[in-house]
């Protein structure tokens, strides 16, 4: 680890650790001097001299623009400056379905554009002459300019992953064509970042593909462009490139030792990469998992993306079979291009909570877990729009975008299996709690795994872990004062202690998003080893109104006040807020473990029923009407 992490790391581990009264202690104030005499060295301000997380930040680390060869043979026509513009709050003309703004501007963006063939569909439709002197260039080109753009984007994607995209129109990263692309791509991060206010991250999508499997991670830097411009992204193509995530740590360590920079890397929701995203023996090209892959996974891949619009990431309910919550937006037909029909053995090694079971036995073989990482959204869209919002969703791609057509044309489909357009996700958005609205402070807490993943909805979640934790923690108003100075936060590790004579315990509360839903109820989501295998379960801990448990130990449902016929909801039910001290009643001080908040709101409109309202179609069958949103914290690990 370089030596400026490991101080990061030693620094956020203080501030965690601090007292209630070393938070408190600030110089004595200026003034007169019978003021100064009278000081006593403690603030009378609670918020005073605070070292620790004091905001959550909202932001999207998975944004396509026309850049991206797929976005724009899709029908993306906005570029950087238009993605910037919108996740800052200005309002923008989008390519297909007129003005479109947030309700709330983001606080920070990564704009992530495919590595492979950077900048080649700019210059494309443009028709540059390179291009359109190549046959198949000149093809697609006037395919395009005829409106046939969907079968050219898949015919890119295909041959492109199937390693035959013609060699004169590949971009490779030493071209002058490529290096100019990048160097837009930093010059935009650059221009749009406005530390206070805004944060643009230089970043790209390394896009592994491994016969359809997804493997895809999003690079993202903590630096500037005198560092991040310093070199060109890691692509797929070979010789230089590859699709092996090892390759991509070594380019991201080489990248830290030739500028003195900081990167790191985020895990696709692996929900398409059939079963290879989290292997438990071998990685995907027969090489044995061992403790240097452990070490170097850990390292490098921090955070992982559990929601997005291609489907949650979470749970499966074929994993999770008694957690009535699991079949949540599930995308489970095959791979990326549904080349490969998904089978039941495929997915352990596609969803976070059984990842973070596995990293349990992993650490235990391998002396490193690799699979410990925080939880974030994002959206992985390819319109150069961060919308998340049910009632402002513009879709996957440009031929996704609003429309009366949208949601029942198939948005991927062959032998194996179809996904209609209304399956699409309004999800999700990354939340971290950061110092302050800086690329520094942000990526800090990426890499320290203080943050949260969201399915669009903005509501607060804090969750920590210690041992003493009581509900005057609570009921003071100010838990996070507790929180930091009796336990550790989100994305924590929380040592063993008194030799397994008390259990830990849990402090969460969430808050309504403030334009959103009420709240149902907070879950702590439990993963642990029991010998040569992992367990799971879900405990409710928190919920709005007088329900009581079943004799199953079910808690009863909210509700449901969504209106179809008006796309709406009432917040007569739920809670504008929720908050528990918890301790494991199961706990055995012997076992590696792991836990996680939940936090569902209420039944609201779904994006399908706001569609099926505004344009007057009926809602498509097998759409749900209403959805649940919800976040899922990064864990606190137990270690024996």
């Amino acid at each position: 680890m370089p030596y400026r992490k490991t101080l990061r790391t030693v620094a956020a581990s203080l501030a965690a650790s601090v007292t209630l009264s070393a938070v408190a202690q600030v110089p004595p104030p200026p003034g007169e001097s019978g003021l100064s005499k009278a000081y006593t060295g403690k603030a009378y301000s609670p918020y005073a001299g605070r070292g620790f997380a004091t905001g959550v930040y909202w932001g999207d680390t998975h944004l396509h623009t026309d850049i991206s060869m797929d976005a724009g043979a899709f029908g993306n026509r906005l570029g950087l400056d238009a993605a910037y513009r919108f996740a800052r709050g200005e309002e923008v003309e989008s390519t297909t379905a007129g003005p479109v703004r947030l309700s709330r501007p983001l606080d920070f963006l990564v704009v992530a554009d495919h590595s492979d063939n950077m900048g080649f569909f700019p210059d494309m439709i443009a028709g540059a002459p390179h291009i359109l002197s190549d046959p198949t260039g000149k093809d697609w080109y006037n395919r395009i300019q005829s409106g046939d753009g969907v079968s050219v984007a898949l015919e890119l994607i295909g041959l492109f992953s199937q390693g035959q995209f013609p060699e004169a129109l590949v971009y490779t990263p030493d071209s002058t064509p490529y290096k100019n692309a990048w160097a837009k791509t930093v010059k935009a991060a650059e221009q749009y970042n406005e530390p206070g206010r805004f944060t643009a991250f230089i970043g790209y999508e390394w896009t592994s593909l491994v016969r359809g499997n997804n493997m895809h991670r999003v690079v993202v830097y903590r630096d500037g462009g005198d560092k991040g411009g310093q070199t060109v992204p890691f692509t797929t193509i070979a010789p230089q490139g590859s699709t092996n995530p090892r390759d991509l740590w070594t380019w991201l360590e080489n990248y830290e030792e030739q500028t003195g920079g900081d990167v790191l890397a985020i895990a696709h929701n692996g929900n398409l990469a059939n079963g290879i995203m989290f292997p438990i023996d071998k990685q995907n090209d027969g090489k044995r998992l061992d403790a240097n892959y452990a070490e170097r996974r850990a390292k490098w891949e921090p955070l992982y993306e559990a929601t997005q619009i291609k489907g949650d990431g979470e749970t499966h309910p074929f994993l999770s079979p008694d957690d009535e919550f699991a079949d949540y937006e599930t995308w489970d037909i095959g791979n990326l291009d549904v080349s490969e029909a998904k089978t039941d053995d495929m997915l352990a090694g596609e969803y976070a909570r059984e990842a973070l079971k596995r990293g349990l036995l992993l650490e235990n073989k391998l002396g490193t877990n690799p699979y410990k990482f925080g939880m974030i959204g994002s959206t992985d869209s390819h319109t150069s729009l961060a919308t998340t919002q049910e009632d402002n969703f513009f879709g996957k791609h440009s031929g996704a975008e609003p429309s009366p057509e949208r949601m029942s044309h198939p948005f991927m489909s062959n032998d194996n299996g179809t996904i209609m357009g209304w399956q699409q996700v309004a999800s999700g958005l990354a939340a971290v709690w950061a110092t302050e609205n800086t690329r520094a402070a942000i990526f800090d807490a990426m890499e320290r795994k203080e943050t949260y993943a969201t399915t669009g909805s903005r509501m607060m979640v804090r969750f920590f872990g210690g041992w003493n934790f009581t509900l005057a923690d609570l009921n003071n108003r100010q838990p996070v004062f507790a929180g930091y100075s009796k336990g550790v936060p989100m994305g924590g590790d929380l040592p063993a202690r008194d030799g397994g004579k008390s259990a830990p315990s849990f402090m969460v509360y969430a808050l309504r998003d403030p334009i959103g839903a009420n709240l149902d109820r907070i879950q702590i989501v439990k993963g642990w080893q029991d010998g040569g295998t992992t367990r799971e379960q879900v405990y409710d801990v928190a919920w709005s109104g007088d329900r009581e448990p079943g004799a199953d130990g079910k808690l009863p449902a909210v509700g449901n006040t969504v209106n179809a016929a008006t796309a709406s909801w009432s917040n007569t039910i739920g809670a504008s807020e929720l908050a528990t001290v918890w301790t494991d009643p199961d706990f055995d001080a012997k076992q590696r473990a792991f836990y996680y908040a939940r936090v569902l709101e209420i039944p609201t409109p779904r994006w399908s029923t706001h569609d099926a309202v505004r344009f007057g179609v009926d809602i498509p069958e097998g759409a749900p009407v209403s959805t649940q949103e919800r976040a899922y914290t990064s864990p606190i690990w137990y270690t024996p």
